[in-house]
Order: structure tokens, then C-alpha cells, then sequence
């Protein structure tokens, strides 16, 4: 059921009036469609670019992603392939491997973060956050290529078709860059395992 104040239809995106406003710029439709997707946009370029030390940028590059959607909006074929949400993931994605290429950040070693968590510490608490601040550094030090699909895959649930559309990727490519991340998670994160 779509509710007048948000939009939002019973599948979670926005209903066709809303959107079809929002393509001809009306400002509460335009709100609607960023209120509705800010979360999603935010998460995905905080896991982006926050293990490379540039979360600092997350709202700089929602901030385009929207500006770039709402101009491309009226050009968005929602009978298409893509959902809009996966459509504007795709948008902040580019943003954040463009973004991640050019600057090329300096990243911990992955020793350097499991020291924290030294075999035998009592404090389970402190172990935990050793271990995700590993898992971090690891998911940080990926090309910002294998990192993206990485992102979309386990952090956002998006299945393969939907990272393909959102990348504009081909399935095989998906599925190699994936294989490829977790292969290179599992290298790096076997110190910590045992931890």
C-alpha cells in the first residue's frame, strides 16, 4: 500500500506518482526520493571509503550521487532491468571507485591491526573489535574494483544480476571480482582467525 507522505509503495520503492514527479524536479518528490534512498547511498559509500580514511567525502559524494540521479532521472527506464534503488547504488559506486583511484590512500597492515588482539586476552570485547578492525583494514586494502562488488554483495544483499547491473559489469566479471575479494580477505585475515 503507498502511503501520501513518503511515497513508498508496499515493495519498498517509490510509487510511479512520486517518481514521475520527481522526474519533472517538483522539490517534495525530489525530497522524497533522496529521503528514501539517503541510508542506503550513506551506507554503501561509508564502507567505501571509510577503511581507506576518506569517510570525511561520504557526504560530498551522496551529495552528487543525487545530483547526478535526479538530472538522469527523467532518462531512467523503470520498466527496465534495473531497480532504481540498484540504478542509483551504481551511481554512488562509480563516485567512490573514482574517487578511491585517484587518491590511492595509505592502509595499515593488516598485522599492525591484530596485534590488538593477542592470543590470550581476556577481554572478549576488545578482541572483537581487533577483529573488525581487521576485517576493516582487510576490506580497505582491496582494489577499489573487487571492493565495490565486495560492498554490494555482503554489506547491501544485492545478488549477482543486480551487482552486474549496478557496476555494468558481465555476470562472469562479477563473480571473478568476488571470488577474488574473498580469496584476498581470507589471505589477509588468516593471522586473526584463530583470535
Amino acid at each position: 500500500m503507498t502511503t501520501v507522505e513518503d511515497g513508498v509503495s508496499s515493495s519498498g520503492e517509490l510509487d510511479a506518482g512520486t517518481l514521475e514527479r520527481a522526474r519533472q524536479q517538483q522539490p517534495a518528490a525530489c525530497k522524497a526520493f533522496i529521503r528514501h534512498h539517503q541510508r542506503a547511498v550513506g551506507a554503501l559509500l561509508r564502507r567505501m571509503l571509510g577503511p581507506a580514511g576518506l569517510d570525511a567525502l561520504t557526504e560530498d559524494l551522496a551529495q552528487e550521487t543525487f545530483i547526478r540521479a535526479l538530472r538522469a532521472l527523467p532518462r531512467f527506464d523503470s520498466q527496465g532491468p534495473a531497480k532504481l534503488s540498484t540504478w542509483l547504488l551504481r551511481i554512488a559506486s562509480r563516485l567512490a571507485i573514482n574517487e578511491l583511484r585517484r587518491r590511492r590512500p595509505e592502509t595499515q597492515t593488516i598485522g599492525e591491526e591484530a596485534s590488538l588482539a593477542a592470543p590470550g586476552t581476556a577481554d572478549a570485547d576488545h578482541r572483537r573489535r581487533a577483529i573488525g578492525a581487521a576485517i576493516e583494514a582487510a576490506v580497505g586494502a582491496l582494489a577499489p574494483e573487487f571492493r565495490a562488488a565486495f560492498v554490494l554483495r555482503e554489506y547491501h544483499g544485492l545478488d549477482y544480476t543486480e551487482i552486474a547491473a549496478s557496476l555494468e559489469l558481465d555476470l562472469g566479471t562479477v563473480k571473478s571480482r568476488l571470488h577474488r575479494a574473498r580469496a584476498k580477505l581470507r589471505d589477509a585475515l588468516a593471522e586473526v582467525r584463530d583470535v
